[in-house]
């Protein structure tokens, strides 16, 4: 689409199975760098995969591609979020991660849960905010665990995630700040509370 305002068959089949492949992102270059249609270039492949996503075979798609977790504390604590989210039907995953691993597992997983990663370093959130389901937000780490499982239920309200009376998983790792220690999974509750101060 840099010189025209439709896309060839092409284009639209390399977006379309690139989001069928589980891609964490799409992207264009010349379309919107250079190109005569920008904001239609993007509106087109943006439309293209709310389509696929929208395809009853897209779920059964991504699930079949999973990979197995692998034999580490984290990766276990990944597949447990997504199981319990999964079984008890819960829309947010909130993870408090500090290099943004534990976001990067748990998004692997392809829940149908938004991760709401929760970290200290800009960094980290600026290279979350590519990953696919995932949902960065900066801030400082968590002090304990009451306070871990509170701003956790505070921001999946603020954000947009949640609503009283939801439960929500909350991964960290504990001792909080310790990169890689992801050893922790927790529903909590969300209630009223969190939406006064949200």
């Amino acid at each position: 689409m840099i010189s025209s305002p439709v896309p060839t068959r092409a284009e639209v089949s390399d977006v379309a199975t690139a989001v069928y492949e589980g891609a964490d992102a799409i992207m264009l270059s010349a379309e919107s760098a250079s190109g005569q249609y920008p904001v239609e270039a993007v509106a087109t492949m943006n439309r293209i995969a709310e389509e696929v996503e929208h395809d009853d075979i897209y779920w059964s798609i991504i699930m079949a591609q999973r990979n197995q977790p692998e034999a580490t504390g984290s990766d276990a604590i990944a597949a447990a979020a997504h199981q319990i989210t999964d079984t008890l039907g819960l829309k947010a995953i909130t993870a408090w991660t500090y290099s943004g691993a534990t976001a990067f597992r748990i998004a692997r997983e392809r829940s149908n849960a938004t991760v709401l990663a929760l970290t200290p370093k800009r960094d980290t959130a600026r290279r979350l905010a590519l990953v696919w389901g995932v949902h960065p937000v900066v801030t400082k780490d968590a002090s304990d665990l009451d306070d871990m499982a509170f701003r956790a239920a505070k921001f999946a309200v603020r954000e947009g995630f949640a609503r009283i009376n939801d439960r929500i998983i909350v991964v960290a790792g504990v001792p909080f700040g310790t990169p890689g220690a992801t050893n922790m999974v927790r529903i909590a509750f969300v209630a009223q509370e969190h939406v006064a101060k949200a």
